[in-house]
């Protein structure tokens, strides 16, 4: 029998090259563990790079962006679908206070975690971390104010249904917020439609992105219109996610050293590659829409 170093290898030689061996999101982000690219936190987040000069800081400015274009505040009750390792949660409650922080999340090592990190941190009276599915949601009907998804509205089969949950599960009145990846409409120049294509497919390969969430910007909003919702607002902001993230991660690549040796092998490929050329295919997006 292989002992677990052995296995590892070979899950993640798997992972990173073979195209037929898919995952589940849950063994993706175990298979990721706490390899995070900040290096005084654990996001998983790309980051919002406006006003950023550093990954912490990108990964902070990402959360705040989707707290203040979904109006949080204090008296608020946020629902947090795919929360990761519980970062956002306790900036947002250290820092926008809202009233009480709901999470949900299907990765139970993360799940795990993140109730440490709360509970560390004293905000379990305000936050409350639960395992639990974004497109099945465990939550009363008209019970939240904020339904916000970082980074992680892609992951669900499907993200349709998520949005009817979203919509089921908020107040007249209540508002969802996401910052998810779609892909880019063609190019004209088919070199570039293929660059397009590769850049596309080997992140949906990898982070298991189903098919049915393979659609542009004007499917997004016809499919938040079809669960309900109206005063629907779909900005890309992809100029302020990946080509900074490039840069500054290709001049800092010390992240790397708490990569498994395969992963950081082709994390270096690709910062030895152009933004344009590894990020061709994505399209980063910030939503808003409200419930009637």
């Amino acid at each position: 029998m292989p002992d677990n170093t052995t296995a590892g290898f070979f899950d993640h030689l798997n992972w990173l090259f073979n195209p037929f061996h898919g995952l589940k999101t849950t063994e993706v982000y175990d298979l990721i563990g706490t390899s995070s690219l900040t290096e005084h936190a654990l996001y998983l987040n790309l980051g919002y790079w406006r006003d950023a000069n550093s990954i912490d800081q990108a990964s902070e400015e990402l959360p705040l962006l989707v707290a203040k274009r979904g109006g949080m505040g204090p008296g608020d009750t946020v629902l947090d679908c795919g929360y990761g390792f519980g970062d956002q949660d306790i900036l947002w409650a250290r820092n926008v206070k809202p009233k009480k922080i709901i999470g949900l999340n299907i990765t139970r090592s993360q799940v795990e975690r993140a109730r440490m990190r709360v509970d560390e941190a004293g905000l379990g009276k305000i936050i409350d971390l639960r395992e639990g599915s974004a497109t099945g949601m465990p939550i009363d009907s008209e019970s939240v104010d904020l339904v916000v998804s970082v980074e992680s509205a892609f992951h669900y089969r499907t993200r349709e249904d998520f949005f009817n949950e979203a919509f089921r599960v908020l107040r007249p009145g209540g508002r969802l917020v996401t910052a998810d990846i779609l892909p880019m409409p063609d190019a004209d120049n088919p070199f570039m439609r293929l660059e397009q294509w590769v850049s596309w497919n080997l992140v949906a390969g990898r982070f298991n992105i189903p098919r049915e969430n393979y659609y542009l910007v004007p499917t997004y909003n016809d499919k938040l219109s079809e669960a309900g919702f109206v005063n629907i607002d779909i900005t890309s902001i992809r100029d302020d996610v990946y080509q900074p993230l490039h840069e500054y991660l290709s001049a800092n690549r010390s992240f790397a050293r708490k990569m498994h040796p395969l992963a950081m092998t082709m994390a270096h490929l690709a910062l030895n590659r152009p933004a344009q050329s590894v990020y061709a295919g994505l399209d980063y997006i910030l939503s808003y829409a409200e419930k009637p």
